[in-house]
């Protein structure tokens, strides 16, 4: 009777009278009218968006529907009805009375007021909610008490039904309906007749609506939380388990359960069930609910899982586990476990999962003890794990960094293998080009030889000839003498022909050539040759002897030995020094006011008018015994000369002389401050300082006393003081500290050896590892044949697409490398790395894994070899200072620390030195290699280039393979419908192994508590619906029940449904 839902049920001829559609108004107020329904609906923000997503179509069906249903009758005409059934006076007899009370109530009975204030509360708007709940009609007072009535009501009658006269358990006078005055009534055969009278409905009937109404209110927020803080609401819905019907005990368990899962319920389920053991006479708490549970009269499924998930839900939802422990032990106590040893190979499915949700989260103490101590044990094993992983990180650090030296070592050696190997090239080259000239040489002398040989054989054959024919023109020609003369020259020229055949002849050595030549006058004198072959000539006179210089007036200039020797310096006054004389104090004989003047210190003194000024000399000359006559102050008399007389601050002053200082007041405190961090003597420090002992002066301390090092200034002051021989006892105590230093020979120096032997090892092991991979990527991108034939790809790529329009290049910069990246495809969908990678794969593949060839680039990406030069730099830098500190002291016995550094570790930086012009010369050839200057480049940009190419070519891997398989589902899209039908069945089949691993997920997700500020409208039906569809696990019931299936304690087919 209260919405127009019951219309349409009730009523079906009502249905065709309701107009089906109206026409849709105008947008703005379409939307005014939707945000309205929207408000009065009380929805979560989430299905609210959902709404505010629709269509207008849907959105006008929407407000159409909400509009249907309107509130038939105020909260009021229900409340009015049921305070009349709970009206003490309807059992008077008062005819007038009761006519009138039947004639408000109709014809319905109890229930059916009770079904239609039901049907308003679940689906009238969120105002008729709460007009029913707010303070003047105080719905949900009246309400529970019309639920405890009609609880007092039907256990009555069940006590009449079973011929039970004896009166009501004392219990139900302690229950929290004893404030209705006449419930006492309601068994007497006058309550009977009343009831008759105001035709009111069973009992049992009307508890499991008021439940159903008691439920559509905490479906509200407004509503939950009324329930929740109500005193007895909680009470008499607990209470309702004594009711006969199942059905009613589920709902009853299933609100309660609920309850138990928003923030501050479980207490007060809790106390729920204590007021029910109170009540019902309980020995044990939930004995009734165990003894429904165990000894049901017919199998109900629904009341079955409801109470499981009641116990499962009420033990295991709080935090603390001792609370859950207790809880456990006490439903144990009343046969808990024993019911469910048989309760696990239940053939209901809805039931073997709440059983088994329990069991999982149920807590074995004694497993947990064990636990406790498998942890520990696990425990101390993963820290020795954890120290031995430490350990093998450290050595594999070792190892990786002896691996680069040993790989540098190599590749150093290979490189001058490399430079032997193109020497001896080289050489075999030129002596092969020398075998070649002398080859050819000989050649021709051989050929002259013949041509000579040909031409004796020609003359000895014309001689031959000659003989002959003198022979026989003996008597003819001349006397025999004359014919031996003739063929004895022919014979001899015959001889120096065959003498002049040798390869190479010449008169002289090169040693033995004439230095001068013979002059002309020399060889007139020598004449006409004579007919023999003449002797050698003599060897030529000497030269002459050099002109004497010439003879001159003028004397020569005096040699000059050296500069002039420079003036004497000029006299120095008294004051001329850097410090000034300390000046004694004057003692007055009375107490005299002071003057309020700023003083000078000494230091700023110097160079002033005041450094030729002596006040001393004047004290004799100026009458102060007028003066002080004049400016004594008060009639106190002279002031004593005896120390032991005079006021307690002169005293002080007499007893305690005031201390000086040479610092400026910042450079004092400075001092001050650094000093007090050294808790050594200054005899020790000093000591420290002049023997190099680190180990008596640590390198910190070391470092604390170079900052505060007397300057050239300070210095000379305090040599000046010491010339003086003034006092030491006047000076503050830093200022005795600070002469101290002043007293070490090369004091500067000697701190600086300290700091230098000191961090000498720190700074050779920081720099000799970023060398070797500075070396080792150097040489590794020089020798790599992969990367040479990449880049060769990249330059025909670049060439292809450029060389049309800006003509071909015969290189690039290595720059253009990230260039690759934003080339893009005409659809954008993948730029020139990602085909420059396919065409690898494709016609490349040897080269596919270069990047293995580049060792270490990552780490010479980090070096900076300007640091280097400069860390290296300083380090000769200190070892120049600390040899020649040796070299100084090697006649006094150097300290054994600076001997024993130098002996160890100057060899050191000479590798180091070696190193460093190695890497130097290896990091300049590969820049210059690929084209780029090393002035220009440095090492982290160099090899950053590669990194980030590394980087972006695997990435297009990836990529590519990512690609792929997107192409292949595509493709697969358009199969056969007898492929299709096999995809799909794949799909299903992945889709249902997904839904089983997100299952298992959901399973083990912990579950948090929904707060009563959280409770949204529909809150209650989200929650029963998801303990329906998932029975509740803890977080850490996934891991003991994965330990029972493993001992043996779990079904493996039970343990698959949960």
């Amino acid at each position: 009777m209260g919405n127009g839902e019951s219309i349409e049920t009730t009523r079906p001829e009502l249905r065709a009278s309701l107009p089906i559609r109206l026409p849709m108004p105008d947008p703005t107020e379409l939307e005014r009218r939707f945000t309205k329904v929207l408000a009065s609906m009380d929805l979560p923000p989430d299905k609210a968006k959902v709404l505010k997503g629709y269509d207008d179509e849907k959105k006008w069906d929407l407000i159409c529907d909400q509009e249907r249903v309107h509130a038939k009758d105020p909260p009021n005409v229900y409340l009015n009805k049921l305070r009349t059934y709970l009206d003490p006076r309807a059992s008077r007899n008062h005819r007038v009375r009761t006519l009138y009370k039947r004639k408000m109530l109709g014809d319905a009975t109890s229930t059916q007021v009770l079904r239609d204030l039901e049907i308003s509360l679940r689906t009238n708007h969120i105002e008729w909610v709460r007009e029913f709940l707010n303070d003047e009609n105080q719905g949900l007072d009246v309400l529970v008490d019309y639920l405890s009535f009609s609880q007092v009501v039907m256990r009555r009658e069940q006590l009449l039904n079973r011929e039970k006269s004896a009166s009501l358990d004392s219990g139900l006078s302690r229950s929290p309906i004893r404030r209705m005055r006449r419930s006492n009534t309601v068994g007497s055969p006058r309550g009977l007749k009343y009831n008759t009278k105001l035709n009111m409905g069973e009992p049992r009937d009307d508890v499991h609506v008021c439940i159903m109404c008691l439920r559509a209110i905490m479906n509200h927020q407004y509503g939950f939380n009324l329930v929740i803080a109500h005193k007895h609401a909680i009470n008499c819905i607990a209470l309702s388990l004594n009711h006969r019907s199942l059905r009613t005990k589920a709902l009853v368990l299933e609100l309660l359960a609920a309850v138990c899962l928003v923030s501050g319920g479980h207490e007060i389920i809790l106390s729920a069930f204590d007021n029910f053991k109170e009540v019902c006479n309980e020995r044990h708490r939930f004995d009734t609910l165990m003894e429904y549970f165990r000894n049901y009269e017919e199998f109900h499924i629904d009341f079955m899982v409801a109470c499981m998930q009641f116990v499962n839900i009420v033990v295991h939802s709080v935090d603390n586990m001792n609370f859950r422990v207790h809880l456990q032990h006490e439903f144990t106590q009343i046969g808990m476990d024993d019911y469910l040893e048989r309760l696990k190979n239940t053939e209901s499915d809805r039931l073997a999962v709440q059983v088994h949700a329990y069991l999982d989260n149920m807590i074995d103490v004694a497993q947990l003890l064990e636990d406790s101590e498998t942890k520990t044990d696990a425990l101390e094993k993963v820290a020795e794990l954890e120290e031995e992983l430490s350990h093998m990180h450290e050595r594999l650090q070792e190892v990786e960094e002896e691996a680069m030296a040993k790989t540098v070592e190599l590749e150093k050696q290979l490189s001058e293998a490399n430079e032997d190997l193109q020497e001896i090239r080289e050489l075999a080259r030129i002596q092969e080009h020398e075998m070649n000239t002398l080859r050819k040489v000989v050649n021709e002398k051989d050929e002259e030889s013949r041509k000579r040989q040909s031409l004796l054989d020609a003359k000895l054959q014309e001689l031959e000839l000659i003989k002959q024919n003198l022979e026989g023109s003996y008597n003819i020609h001349g006397s025999p003498g004359h014919i031996r003369r003739v063929l004895s020259a022919d014979w001899a020229q015959a001889r120096e022909l065959q003498h002049s055949t040798p390869l190479c002849t010449c008169k002289y050595s090169r040693g033995d050539a004439p230095d001068v030549l013979p002059t002309a006058t020399q060889l007139e004198k020598l004449g006409p040759p004579p007919a023999a072959p003449p002797p050698p000539p003599p060897p030529p006179p000497p030269p002459p002897p050099p002109p004497p210089p010439p003879i001159s007036s003028i004397p020569p200039p005096p040699r000059m030995l050296g500069a002039p020797p420079p003036p004497p310096p000029p006299p120095q006054t008294e004051h001329g020094t850097g410090a000034m004389t300390i000046k004694k104090k004057v003692q007055s004989k009375y107490r005299l006011p002071l003057l309020n003047w700023t003083p000078l210190k000494p230091q700023q003194v110097k160079g002033t008018i005041f450094s030729d000024l002596d006040d001393e000399k004047l004290m004799t000359v100026i009458d102060f015994h007028e003066f002080e006559e004049l400016f004594r102050l008060g009639p106190a008399g002279p002031i004593s000369r005896d120390p032991t007389v005079g006021t307690p601050k002169l005293l002080k002053k007499l007893k305690k002389p005031e201390n000086i200082s040479l610092l400026e007041p910042n450079r004092l405190r400075n001092v001050a401050i650094t000093r007090r961090k050294i808790e050594m003597t200054n005899d020790e420090i000093v000591r420290a300082i002049i023997m190099l002992d680190l180990q008596r002066l640590s390198l910190d301390m070391v470092d604390i006393l170079l900052t505060i090092l007397p300057n050239e200034s300070e210095f000379k002051a305090y040599k000046e003081f010491e010339r003086n021989k003034s006092n030491i006892a006047v000076l503050t105590d830093e200022d005795k500290f600070m002469l101290q230093l002043c007293k070490v020979e090369r004091l500067s120096q000697k701190l600086q050896i300290m700091s230098f032997v000191g961090n000498y090892h720190d700074n050779i092991h920081h720099l000799q590892p970023q060398l070797n991979a500075l070396i080792a990527a150097s040489m590794s991108i020089r020798n790599s044949q992969k990367v040479k034939k990449m880049l060769e790809i990249i330059l025909a790529f670049g060439n292809y697409m450029n060389s049309a329009r800006r003509g071909p290049a015969y290189g690039f910069k290595l720059q253009s490398l990230d260039m690759l990246l934003d080339t893009k495809s005409s659809d954008k969908k993948i730029n020139l790395m990602h085909f420059l990678v396919h065409t690898v794969q494709e016609k490349f593949l040897d080269i596919i894994n270069f990047e293995a060839e580049l060792r270490f680039i990552e780490k010479a990406a980090l070096v900076s070899l300007e640091n280097i030069m400069t860390d290296v730099h300083e380090l000769e830098k200190g070892m120049e200072i600390s040899k020649k500190e040796y070299q100084t002291r090697k006649e006094r016995d150097a300290p054994i620390v600076l001997r024993d550094f130098l002996g160890s570790s100057e060899e050191k930086l000479k590798k180091l030195i070696t190193d460093v012009k190695t890497a130097k010369d290896a990091y300049h050839r590969v820049v210059e290699y690929f084209g780029e200057n090393p002035r220009m480049v440095s090492p982290t940009t160099f090899f950053s280039q590669f990194v980030r190419f590394v980087n972006a070519f695997k990435q297009a891997v990836i990529d590519n393979e990512r690609r792929k398989k997107l192409e292949f589902a595509a493709v697969d899209d358009v199969l056969p419908p007898t492929l299709q039908k096999k995809k799909e069945k794949r799909l299903k089949t992945e889709a249902a192994a997904a839904e089983g691993t997100k299952t298992r997920t959901r399973q083990i997700k912990e579950k948090k508590l929904l707060n009563k500020d959280e409770v949204y409208h529909g809150a209650l039906e989200d929650i029963l619906l998801d303990l329906k569809n998932e029975p509740y696990r803890r977080a850490d019931a996934y891991r003991r029940s994965q330990r029972r299936r493993v001992e043996g304690l779990m079904p493996s087919g039970r343990s698959d449904a949960c």
